[in-house]
């Protein structure tokens, strides 16, 4: 089984640019991000969301396999990872397996894991209360409650609304399927193999995103701040998220032999 995809064809030399959305997401939250970019790129759609909702979510090596196994599909065998929040996380633990291809990791406003039994306790009974509503209640009402949460605190109203209308087409029990299982509570605490990486590893954050900011400064990664932008900063402030990118890929080719 794999994982619905879009490609956008690009400069065979380079190497791909695979891109992972985050939770309520979907490939074409990239579409206004890939344009800036000459390499082969691949826009995933997750377990549960959008092309690929009728795909079964499962754990992280589940999903780890499906992802591998999409690659494999696309005969894609040079590739960056990009993912933002649910999607960098699903990108740590792939790239934490080593796989075979991988010239670098990037991601976005996401969490290598928690470190004590207390704090994924409680976020697994956070995340069962968001499942509950997701199953029990018309999605708009949940959505709205969702982007009210403090991390999305820099959208504006008109940027808040802009993510609900774009959400609201989504399948509630295929999300709380995902969120369940995919649990930040469920996580394993990926530092020791971040730390062991033999691939680049960049952690992009918005300047104003203070919660990232600080679990960035517990990471083994190039630690990169996006200018004017909260936790979503490649919907919140795309230019400056794009010129980042390319200074990180632009770099890499330079450094390759």
């Amino acid at each position: 089984m794999t994982l619905h995809a879009v490609v956008k064809p690009g400069n065979p030399a380079l190497p791909w640019i695979v891109w992972l959305h985050g939770f309520l997401g979907s490939a074409a939250d990239w579409q206004e991000i890939a344009p800036a970019f000459d390499h082969p790129q691949l826009l995933i759609d997750l377990p549960g969301h959008g092309g690929s909702c009728g795909i079964p979510p499962g754990n992280f090596s589940s999903t780890h396999r499906l992802l591998q196994n999409t690659l494999f599909n696309y005969n894609i065998l040079n590739y960056w990872l990009v993912g933002y929040s649910l999607g960098g996380r699903v990108a740590m633990y792939h790239a934490c397996r080593q796989p075979r291809g991988l010239q670098g990791l990037i991601v976005e406003g996401s969490h290598p894991g928690l470190t004590t039994y207390r704090e994924r306790q409680a976020r697994r009974e956070s995340d069962a209360r968001w499942v509950l509503r997701f199953t029990s209640e018309p999605l708009e009402c949940v959505l709205q409650d969702w982007y009210a949460q403090p991390v999305f605190a820099s959208l504006s109203p008109a940027r808040r609304q802009v993510f609900i209308d774009q959400r609201r087409d989504n399948h509630a029990p295929a999300l709380a399927t995902m969120l369940h299982a995919t649990s930040l509570g469920r996580q394993p605490n990926l530092r020791p193999y971040l730390a062991r990486l033999p691939v680049a590893f960049h952690f992009l954050h918005g300047a104003g995103d203070t919660r990232f900011q600080a679990i960035a400064q517990d990471i083994p990664a190039q630690r990169h701040a996006i200018p004017d932008a909260g936790h979503n900063a490649h919907r919140e402030n795309p230019q400056a998220f794009c010129a980042c990118l390319a200074t990180i890929l632009s770099h890499s080719t330079e450094d390759a032999p």
